[in-house]
């Protein structure tokens, strides 16, 4: 039941986060929900891949600190579904072009985060 306990304060936060995030990049930028999206999903993607590494490879830590975070709070960050729905929704608009882009910088730009963060996460040492 904790585990269970710690995914949901975790899921709450991380989702209170990706509305921050959204209505920050949507305020400062005028931009439209797929930016703040595609901001929402990079940082995720780094931040995942770097919490894992830290946890695999430098921290010990807690089933319940590793699902509070990863699993709660970064995958309540996370917008993947919400990204699903965008790229739906611009190609029945007819914005193909729209749609490849937000495809190609989420999946690239994700990737490459998440690259990075496993990178710092075993290049240097937190503790």
């Amino acid at each position: 039941m904790t585990i269970w306990l710690a995914v949901a304060a975790g899921g709450a936060i991380g989702s209170m986060f990706r509305y921050g995030i959204g209505q920050l990049t949507i305020n400062l930028l005028g931009a439209p929900t797929i930016v703040s999206t595609l901001a929402v999903n990079v940082s995720g993607s780094f931040l995942l891949g770097l919490f894992y590494t830290l946890c695999n490879d430098r921290i010990v830590t807690s089933i319940e600190i590793r699902v509070l975070i990863g699993v709660g709070l970064i995958g309540g960050y996370t917008t993947f579904s919400t990204f699903s729905f965008e790229t739906i929704r611009l190609l029945e608009s007819g914005e193909s072009i729209k749609a490849l882009a937000n495809i190609s910088g989420n999946l690239l730009l994700g990737i490459s985060a998440a690259y990075i963060g496993i990178y710092i996460g075993k290049v240097f040492n937190f503790s």
